[in-house]
């Protein structure tokens, strides 16, 4: 029997503007009446399942505000306004944000909020829009405003207030006070969260965990420069080490715990799973008995311990947990089993929620088969909020499956709280070498070594020295000390950092870097100084990064393994990843796909990063809907191509095809490229060469 543990991260960024004192984005508002009411709500009809809920401090922090009314929320304020009352600032707004929502699950199914997406065109051309506000009636703005909180809505939702279900059928000419209960519906939500939270802890089904305060590498804030252990030869920033600061963010992590749950967190997510041995000694001062981290970040520890010098790391050694020492201070760990806590946040959505959920439990069970009997230990840790959006019934078949599975198979998965493992097993083995690293590649590559985030660090850097400099002068009030300090922590948070730079982007770059921009200079003014000019030039630079090439010449492929270098010279090419936005996917089977077609025939070749049993799907979508299969035991090597001839998508002169790669592994989908969008390419023609022919 294994003991299986979850542990669901919840945060949101501080998005409050610490000058206006608004929230400008309503993410916390709005995960809190679909995912974090639905993840509570559901365990607490599987009794015998346990769980972790990992609450970050930044996050908890914004739910009281809000519902103690000392912060406000600016989509909140859009949506409040009455449609009659709305002026043209305000309509573009509404049109601009109130379709940022899943489209296929939460805008299609309803008819009215699919007719207004179109209305106002499924790309949003900004100077289109505008000139088409007098095109929308005063009612279309209100349904707009009803449809975009209501449908935000999850199950649990619709079953304490069944009157959602009620206007959801309704689906149109909403009235005032129905998009005003909605949005009161939405308040009592957030007020009930942390009652909820701490009830089920109280009950003993549930632990809380915690994550430094605003949410920081903290690794990068104790000393920036130990991201050169695992990102040698990068160009780093001027070198900011605050010991103090990675201090202080887990110090008021715990107050803030303690404060609103009746006892201080026994556990730790650190952000990002960042750690490094010298983070060990501050975790046992601030009172935590174990952290989790990610399986890569064992492995290398692992490859460096004294102890295993010459010897094969066998993967079964990341189920149990472990004594991690430094300096004179220990404490326990657990490390997340990557490849499950993906496929629950990555691919589960994208099968058949019963298929899916029997898919997690045969691997937790064969996992149990290996593991020594009652103290193995399978920690499934990942985002508790995102992923649910994905799922056509908000998560809730695949969730209650699982749970249904666990508990109904108590002879061989155990379901059980971090802590309550660690008590029942205390670790048996220690690592006296802890890596440096995040759980996205085992180091900081997302955060720190590409030019804009290093500029962002130099300005955080010379804010905190600043600062410094007027505490040890003595020139502060207390006041003014505590308050100055404060925005030096949120603008230690990771999530300025994480859409700095070409990794991820998302249309609201622009708001992060001048929230950010905003918290540093709060530090002058604080003060009584000037800010620096530098704080008002922008760091993200506008970039649209395509998501794939389209093909530059006709190819003709052989397909027989002689391949030369010029088979695939022009073709069309997409890697993997360049479409990430506020989640990350690691281990991807594949690396890249390239594709082009002759006169007669589409040519598609799939690159693996390692021979794989599984098959995988060509999916088109234009001309028509077609699916081949190509079983990876044809692969030659890690190199998949096929050749599909025109006339078997019946294609009569449609100049564009478009198609997804699926990798498939006993009927469940496991991987999707691109995952949402498919690629999308014209058809070069007969007459392509002549046309473009060139000495």
């Amino acid at each position: 029997m294994a003991n299986v543990v979850f542990l669901w991260h919840m945060h949101q960024p501080y998005y409050v503007d610490p000058a206006a004192r608004v929230a400008t984005m309503p993410w916390v508002r709005l995960h809190a009446v679909k995912g974090y009411l639905d993840m509570i709500s559901v365990i607490e009809d599987f009794p015998h399942v346990r769980a972790n809920f990992n609450l970050t401090p930044v996050l908890l922090l914004q739910i009281r505000e809000l519902t103690e009314g000392r912060i406000r929320d600016l989509w909140l304020d859009w949506a409040r306004m009455p449609a009659v009352a709305l002026d043209d600032e305000t309509k573009f707004a509404l049109l601009e944000n109130f379709f940022k929502i899943h489209w296929d699950n939460l805008v299609k199914p309803f008819p009215r909020y699919w007719e207004l997406l179109n209305k106002r065109g499924l790309t949003f051309y900004r100077d289109d829009v505008r000139r088409g506000l007098r095109y929308f009636s005063t009612q279309e703005f209100l349904d707009l405003q009803t449809w975009f909180n209501l449908a935000w809505c999850g199950y649990t939702a619709e079953q304490l207030y069944p009157e959602l279900t009620v206007l959801k059928r309704k689906g149109r000419n909403f009235t005032e006070e129905e998009k005003q209960r909605v949005l009161d519906i939405h308040l009592e939500i957030l007020g009930s969260l942390i009652g909820k939270y701490r009830a089920a802890e109280e009950r003993g089904q549930v632990e809380l965990t915690t994550t430094p305060f605003f949410h920081p590498i903290l690794p990068l804030i104790y000393d920036s420069s130990f991201a050169e252990r695992s990102l040698p030869g990068r160009k780093f920033p001027q070198r900011f080490s605050w010991p103090e600061d990675a201090a202080a963010q887990l110090t008021l992590a715990v107050e803030q715990h303690a404060g609103l749950f009746g006892k201080a967190p026994r556990g730790l997510w650190p952000s990002e799973g960042s750690i490094a041995p010298e983070l060990i000694p501050l975790m046992q001062r601030s009172g935590l008995e174990y952290f989790c981290s990610d399986e890569e970040n064992l492995f290398n520890s692992l490859k460096r311990d004294p102890a295993y010098q010459g010897r094969a790391i066998d993967h079964l050694e990341l189920f149990q947990g472990w004594r991690v020492a430094h300096d004179g201070a220990a404490v326990n760990a657990v490390f997340r089993e990557k490849p499950l806590s993906d496929f629950i946040g990555f691919m589960a959505a994208k099968n058949d929620p019963q298929a899916a959920a029997t898919h997690l439990l045969f691997h937790l069970r064969h996992i149990a088969e290996l593991v020594p009997k009652d103290t193995g230990v399978i920690p499934l840790i990942l985002d508790g909020e995102n992923a649910w959006e994905t799922f056509a019934d908000g998560g809730e078949g695949f969730l209650r499956a699982v749970y249904a599975g666990i508990e109904n198979d108590s002879g061989r998965l155990h379901s059980c709280t971090i802590e309550d493992y660690l008590r029942h097993h205390p670790p048996r083995k220690q690592l006296t070498t802890l890596h440096t690293g995040s759980w996205i590649g085992s180091n900081f590559d997302i955060w720190i070594g590409e030019e804009e985030e290093n500029r962002a660090w130099n300005l955080l850097g010379e804010a905190r020295t600043f600062l410094q400099q007027k505490i040890d002068a003595g020139t502060l009030t207390p006041a003014q000390h505590a308050t100055a300090l404060r925005e030096i922590y949120a603008a230690e948070g990771s999530d300025w950092f994480w859409w700095y730079g070409p990794d991820f982007s998302t249309d609201n770059d622009a708001l992060f870097d001048s929230l950010f921009r905003q918290h540093l200079r709060n530090v002058y003014t604080l003060c009584g100084a000037v800010a620096p000019a530098a704080l008002d030039v922008p760091i993200s630079a506008r970039r649209t990064v395509p998501l794939y090439s389209v093909p530059e010449r006709l190819i003709s492929p052989s397909l027989d393994g002689g391949e030369s270098f010029f088979d695939w010279l022009g073709a069309g090419s997409y890697s993997p990843g360049s479409e990430q936005g506020a989640m990350y996917r690691a281990e991807r089977l594949v690396s890249r796909i390239q594709f082009g077609n002759n006169e007669d025939t589409i040519f598609i070749r799939v690159d693996l990063r390692k021979r794989a049993v599984a098959e995988l799907i060509v999916q088109f979508h234009q001309p028509v809907e077609h699916q081949v299969s190509i079983p990876l035991a044809e692969a030659k090597g890690t190199v998949v191509q096929t050749g599909i001839p025109l006339a078997e998508l019946g294609l009569n002169g449609d100049p564009s095809v478009a198609f997804q790669i699926k990798v498939i592994q006993h009927g469940i989908e496991l991987e999707c490229y691109p995952e949402s969008a498919p690629i999308q390419f014209p058809l070069l023609g007969q007459d392509f060469a002549l046309r473009n022919w060139i000495v």
